[in-house]
C-alpha cells in the first residue's frame, strides 16, 4: 500500500487517552498556580508568571487559556457561584435587615480570603461572558435584597446598589493596604459601615474591635515601602 493509500484519520477522532490526561493535568496545574498567585498578589499577575508558577511553557498556557479573561473566569467560577449563593441565602432570611447585614459580612469575608476575588468584585470583564452573566444574575438578587431591607424600615432609604459597589471597593482597598500586618482590619470597616447604613434605632451587629495601633503602623510602613517586611 502506498503512502497515499493510507486511510485518513476519521474526522472528529478524539486524542489518545494519554494525551487527554496530560492536557487535563496541565490545565489543573495552571488553575492551581493562578489561584495561588491571584489570592496573594491580585489580578495584576502576568500570564508569564502563572506559566512559571505552574511549571509549564507559555504555549501550553495559551492552548488551555487563550486570554487572561478566560483564565480569570475559570479560576473564579466557584467563587462566583458562592457569591450567588450568598445572595440566595440572604433573601431566604425571614428578617430582611439581618439577611442584608449577613450578606454584606459574607461577601466582604470572601474578599478578605482572596485578594484576587476582592478585585473581581470591583472590576468588569466584558470579554469574560460567563463571569459577567453570573455577576448580572446576582445583581438582580442584590437589588431585591436592598429593597426588602429598606421595606423593613431598617436600611436607610438613600442606600443604593451603587453604595454596595463603593463598599466593596473600600473593603478591597483596606485588604490590599493592611495585608498580613493588620489582616482583621476589614471587620472593623464593615461593622462601621453597617452602622452607617442602618436607620436610627436599628440593632446593628456588634462592632468588632479596632486593630491595634502597632498593627496599623506596620500596615502603614508596608504602604510607604512596598515589599518591606515589618516586625
Amino acid at each position: 500500500m502506498t503512502a497515499s493509500a493510507v486511510p485518513a484519520e476519521p474526522p472528529g477522532q478524539q486524542p489518545e487517552p494519554g494525551l487527554r490526561a496530560d492536557a487535563e493535568r496541565n490545565r489543573e496545574r495552571i488553575l492551581a498556580a493562578a489561584r495561588r498567585l491571584y489570592a496573594t498578589d491580585g489580578l495584576g499577575v502576568s500570564m508569564a508568571s502563572v506559566a512559571r508558577e505552574a511549571g509549564v511553557g507559555k504555549a501550553t498556557l495559551s492552548r488551555r487559556f487563550a486570554t487572561r479573561e478566560e483564565l480569570i473566569t475559570a479560576v473564579f467560577a466557584d467563587r462566583m457561584d458562592a457569591y450567588a449563593t450568598a445572595v440566595t441565602e440572604a433573601l431566604a432570611d425571614p428578617d430582611p435587615w439581618h439577611g442584608f447585614a449577613r450578606y454584606i459580612e459574607a461577601i466582604c469575608a470572601m474578599q478578605a480570603a482572596d485578594r484576587g476575588f476582592a478585585e473581581v468584585l470591583t472590576m468588569t470583564f466584558p470579554a469574560a461572558k460567563a463571569l459577567e452573566e453570573s455577576r448580572a444574575a446576582s445583581y438582580h438578587g442584590v437589588v431585591e435584597l436592598i429593597a426588602r431591607a429598606q421595606g423593613s424600615g431598617h436600611l436607610r432609604e438613600d442606600f443604593t446598589h451603587q453604595d454596595l459597589v463603593i463598599l466593596l471597593m473600600a473593603n478591597a482597598g483596606v485588604i490590599a493596604a493592611t495585608g498580613d500586618a493588620a489582616p482583621d482590619s476589614w471587620h472593623r470597616l464593615v461593622g462601621q459601615l453597617l452602622r452607617a447604613f442602618a436607620t436610627p434605632g436599628t440593632d446593628a451587629p456588634p462592632l468588632p474591635d479596632a486593630p491595634a495601633p502597632t498593627a496599623l503602623y506596620r500596615a502603614m510602613v508596608r504602604l510607604t515601602r512596598p515589599g518591606t517586611q515589618t516586625p
